[in-house]
């Protein structure tokens, strides 16, 4: 049994990671993408996925569609911020910030929302 248990954990693991912002279907990432997912993972996640189906999301759901899909306004957003969010240019390097951007252009839009009225 505990043979079992070992070996599934690191699959529900990685199962679990995986949830969210996930690149648009069996695309593989390059270097400059896998280092903007890491970043991501590591300081935007928290606010901008959901980590449970009871949760909120505290900020918008981003995807290659965020700010319009113009790479300068997201690394302008990631840099200085908005009311609500801190900016990072503190915090990453212009480097990072252009991996981030190139991660969040693998990221399909998110689908419409069901909770949204007709239009008008």
């Amino acid at each position: 049994m505990r043979c079992s248990v070992w070996m599934i954990a690191p699959l529900l693991a990685l199962s679990v990671q995986g949830a969210g912002a996930q690149p648009a279907g069996n695309q593989a990432l390059d270097e400059k993408q896998l280092l903007g997912m890491r970043l991501f993972n590591q300081s935007c996640r928290v606010c901008h996925t959901k980590p449970q189906m009871t949760s909120p999301v505290y900020g918008p759901e981003l995807s290659q569609i965020s700010a319009g899909g113009q790479d300068a306004v997201m690394r302008d957003v990631i840099s200085n911020g908005t009311p609500r969010m801190p900016g990072f240019k503190y915090h990453f390097e212009p480097v990072q910030i252009e991996a981030i951007v190139a991660y969040l252009k693998t990221i399909p839009a998110p689908p419409p929302s069901a909770q949204a009225g007709p239009a008008r």
